[in-house]
């Protein structure tokens, strides 16, 4: 959650001690940030000049870190992709105070009206984005696209790009994107229906205070720019996983489905909102059938996500082949260096096995190091992400203590019975005895309150 409407700022005090608590940095040291005035101030000299041909960049209308460009030609059958990324290796030197800073970090945190970024502005929002107010460096990845939506890396180029544009996903038309957009994004997406892959792009949860005065939950599904988006972002790292392994280097993104126990929970939280899910059907044909602009399906898309085992970073290793169970292929990130530590380094390995040169000495050494690094920061993101989370839940449900609520028992534990709420998408505990999975309850609130984030609910039958 990366949303709350908070207009009268009641949030802003758990929001604070939140950053606290997690020790969110609010700026940046002086030394990195003197280091990156002057790696923007770098001109690049390797690299190809691309800048006739018309690349794009697709992205909320806010953001202005912008790690991606595209530009589009046919070839014959296939469609050549050409996939800008911001050249993060060209500012950042190794061991340089850039360098440390961003593996203290691993990744840009975000938080509800704030983020605490991988890199300074003057580089992440300045001379390294892909904004389109002059030429900027980049690593292009010319990615082929065959009619069965199969990705190949055609070559990786250091190049000097111009962007024509900053489309915005909540206001582009058709029309303002390059021919064939839509096409390589309806092959992936095949491709991925074909493969049993089972992505879950949940809304985004926003909490609004209405005229009430009470909070309440709403959900915005994603826009259909934003998938096609993503397909873009997702050829680029199967093509880039298949140049690793081709190799026998890199590193890899991994991740494992849910478990059965996980998987069981989720079948009683699709009860729980009303859900038909048949025996016989897998997760992953299930999910196919969700509706995220239905609440009941958004909510349940949400402890989809919850309930995975979580995906982590794992260098090549040999007889160990990397998979990813959502994307059910091997999948590398190279897509987000300026949000993520380890793309920068993916990039580079990339770009030198591309055009026939071992993996740099220092790129390889860091992929033993990075899961642990990545894994820090993720960890520290999804904390403050489910902290957020139980903010929001206890701002919904504050004031409304004493009502009554309809939930049914998703799993046992030695805290008490874990609850989803039939009405809301709440996840909580409850002392209730003698209950099994699947039980329908009724539960009273007790308490809900946002400066703990804490719900504490009383079985009543």
């Amino acid at each position: 959650m990366r949303m709350l409407r908070d207009p009268d700022c009641l949030l802003a005090e758990g929001l604070a001690t939140l950053r606290t608590q997690f020790q969110v940095p609010g700026s940046f040291p002086a030394p990195v940030l003197a280091a990156a005035e002057a790696a923007a101030r770098r001109a690049p000299s390797d690299h190809a000049d691309w800048t006739a041909r018309p690349f794009v960049t697709l992205d909320p209308a806010e953001s202005t870190d912008l790690d991606q460009a595209f530009a589009i030609e046919a070839a014959g059958a296939d469609w050549l992709l050409h996939y800008a990324i911001a050249d993060v290796g060209w500012f950042v030197a190794p061991g340089d105070p850039l360098d440390a800073e961003a593996w203290a970090r691993g990744v840009t945190t975000y938080l509800p009206g704030g983020k605490a970024g991988l890199y300074p502005p003057v580089l992440a929002e300045g001379a390294a984005s892909l904004l389109p107010d002059g030429p900027r460096p980049a690593v292009v990845f010319t990615v082929r696209v065959d009619s069965a939506g199969e990705t190949v890396l055609d070559r990786v180029t250091r190049a000097v790009i111009r962007s024509r544009a900053k489309l915005a996903y909540e206001s582009v038309r058709d029309a303002d994107l390059p021919p064939g957009f839509l096409e390589i994004a309806e092959r992936i997406e095949l491709a991925e229906a074909r493969r049993g892959a089972a992505r879950v792009d949940p809304p985004e949860q926003q909490v609004e205070r209405g005229a009430d005065g009470k909070f309440a939950l709403r959900f915005r599904p994603l826009l259909p720019s934003e998938t096609r988006n993503a397909a873009l972002s997702l050829a680029c790292n199967l093509a880039v996983a298949k140049l690793l392994l081709e190799h026998q280097t890199g590193l890899f993104r991994v991740m494992a489905g849910p478990d059965p126990r996980a998987e069981a929970r989720l079948r009683q939280t699709a009860r729980a909102f009303g859900l038909t899910w048949p025996d016989a059907a897998p997760l992953a044909q299930f999910e196919k059938l969700l509706d995220p602009a239905d609440p009941r399906h958004a909510a349940f898309m949400l402890a989809v996500r919850r309930a995975g085992q979580g995906a982590s970073y794992a260098p090549y290793a040999p007889g160990n082949p990397p998979w990813h169970a959502a994307i059910a292929a091997p999948y590398a990130h190279a897509t987000a260096p300026l949000r993520r530590l380890a793309d920068r380094y993916v990039i580079e390995a990339a770009l030198a096995l591309a055009n026939g040169r071992p993996v740099p000495d220092a790129i390889a050494a860091a992929f033993p190091l990075l899961p642990a690094a990545m894994q820090r920061g993720d960890a520290r993101a999804g904390q403050i992400e489910r902290a957020v989370v139980d903010l929001a839940e206890t701002a919904i449900l504050a004031g409304r203590e004493g009502e009554l609520f309809d939930a049914v028992v998703t799993d046992l534990g030695e805290q008490g019975a874990r609850i989803q709420l039939c009405d809301l998408p709440v996840v909580a505990r409850t002392t209730a005895r003698e209950v099994v999975p699947g039980d329908r309850v009724r539960v009273k609130l007790e308490s809900a309150d946002p400066a703990t984030r804490r719900l504490a609910f009383q079985r009543v039958q």
